[in-house]
């Protein structure tokens, strides 16, 4: 009898992660990493290619955002589910199911005859992108036992998310001048090849503690919520704020969001656990999430048209432009990992705040002929801002919950960067889809407006931090 109970016991107790050697640990980081580029890259690799794409396919610019936005709208909507999926099924099985289905619908992106198809496919390649995100993250704080390994890790993860966003228009920039618009998804073959060989190979496979139940309703309310509030900032402009149509939009979408929030409070294992919002340190990090990516999705969409259109830049010169961008990035995004592991979040999420707005001052006030190194400087800042934004964010978020919801509470982080996204895609087009070439500069001025108070809401969530004790 009591052999049969300790059995039952064990059974019960689920097995303990292997422990890596720290040069296996940091190259599962490394391999995640690696499908984490690939993510943020697609997620702004195609702002710089917007006009070939729309020359190519016969579409303005509200198809245009549609092509950017069904990416990141599906993305947003499917990433807690995919989490709930890899903890029940094997995170790496999920994640190499990601690594399939992004790669397919990055081939059939590529042959698309019209706008419709490459939308369709667009939206696709991001429910396989929302295996790779959140599942990427699990599989790396699982491999990194130590707190501080752990710290560092997520640093560089975040680091390497943001600095795939960061350098998409460049990449972009360069393909689109080279082989054409389609190269911007061709790409991802190779880059989805290697990082099926080498998951295979060093990647462990690993489970949730307990296997969390699929939230159907939650799942399909949710991506309706997000769909229908981005719709509505796409086609408002075009409808009009206060026409039938849009009002009936309004009421389906207050509608979603109602039933959206009945549901997950009265389901046991909700999709979205509303009461993670109680911890005022997790719902600081989630706004920053958003307003982070908002921000640079403004930045990136906005430059783009400007460079192009108004100022009459190549792809690949538009792309350039944007390089301090990039470097901005690349520089302080481990700086700021470092930091957060040494000091907490409060330093980098000051800088980030500081360095945003300066950025958007810089740009609040330009027109048709402002100076080139004025506006390298502005995107240096704003690069810098970003750098220094994403790692204190994410381990803000992972952090301040017990262990046993980090998961869960990366997922929930990783929807609000791509609802960023696509908040800032709408808006941006929104802004720019009236104006002529000519105009774009003065119509743009509200979303650099907008670009700093994302800054200042960074500044704030600092304020309310804890520095490490």
């Amino acid at each position: 009898m009591r052999q049969t109970v300790t059995a039952t016991v064990m059974t019960a107790i689920p097995p303990s992660p292997p422990v890596l050697s720290a040069r296996r640990r940091w190259t599962v980081l490394a391999v995640c990493c690696l499908s984490m580029f690939l993510v943020g890259l697609d997620t702004t690799v195609v702002n710089v290619g917007l006009p070939a794409i729309g020359r190519g396919l016969g579409v303005g610019t509200r198809g245009l955002e549609w092509t950017v936005d069904a990416y990141t709208i599906a993305l947003a909507g499917c990433l807690i589910s995919s989490g709930a999926l890899a903890d029940r099924f094997g995170r790496r099985r999920v994640f190499r199911t990601g690594l399939l289905v992004f790669g397919a619908a990055s081939l059939l992106c590529a042959v698309a005859p019209s706008v419709g198809a490459l939308v369709a496919a667009r939206a696709v390649q991001g429910i396989g992108a929302s295996m790779l995100s959140p599942v990427a993250l699990a599989i790396v704080v699982n491999a990194m036992p130590d707190p501080k390994e752990r710290a560092q890790a997520i640093g560089v993860w975040a680091s390497v998310f943001g600095l795939s966003m960061a350098v998409g228009p460049v990449t972009g920039g360069a393909l689109v001048e080279v082989l054409g618009w389609r190269a911007l998804f061709w790409i991802n073959a190779p880059v989805i090849v290697a990082a099926l060989v080498l998951s295979a190979v060093f990647v462990p496979e690993s489970r949730g503690p307990r296997a969390r139940r699929l939230d159907i309703p939650g799942q399909a309310l949710l991506t309706v919520v997000i769909g229908l509030w981005i719709g509505v900032l796409i086609e408002g402009p075009h409808i009009g704020w206060t026409s039938p149509w849009a009002l009936v939009a309004y009421g389906f979408a207050a509608a979603a969001t109602v039933g959206f929030v009945g549901v997950e409070a009265r389901r046991h294992e909700p999709l979205m656990d509303l009461r993670l919002f109680r911890s005022p340190v997790f719902g600081s990090a989630v706004l920053g999430a958003v307003a982070v990516f908002a921000a640079l999705n403004v930045t990136l969409l906005l430059s783009t048209l400007y460079l192009q259109h108004t100022r009459g830049f190549t792809p690949l010169a538009a792309g350039v432009a944007t390089l301090p961008m990039a470097l901005g990035a690349i520089v302080c995004a481990p700086w700021s990992g470092r930091l957060v592991g040494r000091t907490g979040p409060r330093l980098p999420l000051t800088l980030a705040g500081c360095f945003t707005i300066a950025g958007a001052l810089c740009l609040v006030g330009f027109d048709d002929h402002t100076g080139v190194p004025l506006l390298l400087l502005a995107y240096l800042l704003i690069g810098t801002g970003f750098g220094f934004a994403n790692a204190p964010i994410t381990n803000t978020a992972v952090s301040g919950l017990p262990p046993a919801r980090a998961g869960v509470a990366g997922a929930i982080t990783s929807t609000a960067r791509q609802v960023g996204s696509a908040l800032g895609i709408a808006l941006a087009g929104g802004l720019a889809a009236g104006s002529a070439p000519a105009g774009l500069a003065g119509a743009s001025r509200p979303g650099w407006v907008l670009v700093a108070v994302c800054g200042l809401l960074l500044l704030v969530m600092a304020h309310t931090s804890r520095p490490k004790t």
